[in-house]
């Protein structure tokens, strides 16, 4: 009769060490799970952001660019010297800032997509 009243206890003992061992299994895999999903979201928006960065920096440049050749090139057919170039690279720098503007005032998100005005 001892050992019969010894067995229920050490069966509960063991299915106790059981569970907990379980237990710190599930919640080391969950910190790995959120760990991994936070660092995928902070890539994403990263990626997002450097993508949003570039299409800036070139609606600027190309503004530029296209306003001074452009404008070289209308001096060279009417034989004015710089004239042209100045003018049309000012309306390029112009252009270049509304692009980024235009980028900067979009709204942003799921929402915003949809919604957005064509100009």
């Amino acid at each position: 009769m001892a050992n019969e009243d010894k067995k229920p206890g050490n069966e509960d003992q063991a299915m106790q060490a059981r569970l907990e061992a379980l237990s710190a299994a599930l919640d080391r895999k969950q910190q790995d799970r959120d760990g991994t999903a936070v660092t995928e979201e902070a890539n994403r928006k990263t990626g997002r952001a450097v993508s949003l960065g570039f299409r800036v920096l070139s609606e600027f440049v190309a503004g530029i660019v296209v306003g001074a050749l452009l404008g070289w090139q209308f001096d060279a057919w009417l034989g004015t010297k710089p004239i042209f170039l100045i003018i049309m690279l000012m309306f390029g720098t112009a252009a270049g800032f509304w692009n980024v503007y235009r980028i900067a005032a979009a709204p942003t998100g799921s929402r915003g997509r949809g919604n957005r005005r064509s100009e």
